[in-house]
């Protein structure tokens, strides 16, 4: 069965510009309700929501189960990237050491406490292992430009580092057709 997966960011965060917030948990801006028509827009019918925890990420995926009345389903897995020490800080306010060591080597460099984008990848091929098991064909994942990313970069056979040139807006649609080995 080929499965069609509707990778959705959440809409814009209640932060100011230039904080670090991966799993910092904040709430949408003002203008989410625009915003989640507007997604609404792009989708079509779906059988499943997937979303994670994160609270900008379930209001949009509230809004959606409700308007295309499918089922929803909260998932840890498509939580977005632990950035540890950085969430909440100025990016220009994080050491620039820590900055460099993160640039010269993006794979593996976890800030302190946080995960790196290798263990990211993880997570995320473990999801895609659990959804392809999934009887649903049309699937939206609710989540985070870190965690699209990975499935992109996961999905297309991409280095990571590929993907990190790709602008994701928030409330972004991006579908993927999964097909299975014949």
């Amino acid at each position: 069965m080929t499965q069609i997966l509707y990778l959705v960011r959440h809409t814009a965060p209640d932060v100011a510009p230039g904080i670090c917030y991966g799993q910092l948990d904040l709430d949408v801006a003002a203008s989410f309700e625009q915003d989640a028509r507007q997604v609404l827009s792009w989708l079509p019918p779906a059988q499943l929501i997937l979303t994670s925890p994160l609270l900008r990420s379930r209001k949009l995926a509230a809004y959606l189960a409700q308007e295309r009345n499918c089922g929803l389903r909260t998932d840890a897995l498509l939580i977005e990237k632990n950035f540890g020490a950085w969430e909440g800080k100025a990016w220009d306010a994080i050491e620039r050491s820590q900055i460099d060591a993160w640039a010269a080597d993006v794979l593996d460099y976890a800030p302190p406490g946080g995960e790196s984008a290798r263990q990211l990848m993880l997570r995320v091929e473990t999801l895609l292992g659990g959804i392809s098991r999934l009887p649903q064909r049309n699937i939206i994942l609710v989540t985070h430009g870190g965690v699209i990313r990975a499935l992109l970069a996961l999905s297309g056979k991409l280095a990571l580092s590929d993907t990190l040139k790709w602008e994701l807006d928030y409330g972004a649609v991006i579908a993927v057709r999964c097909v299975p080995d014949a």
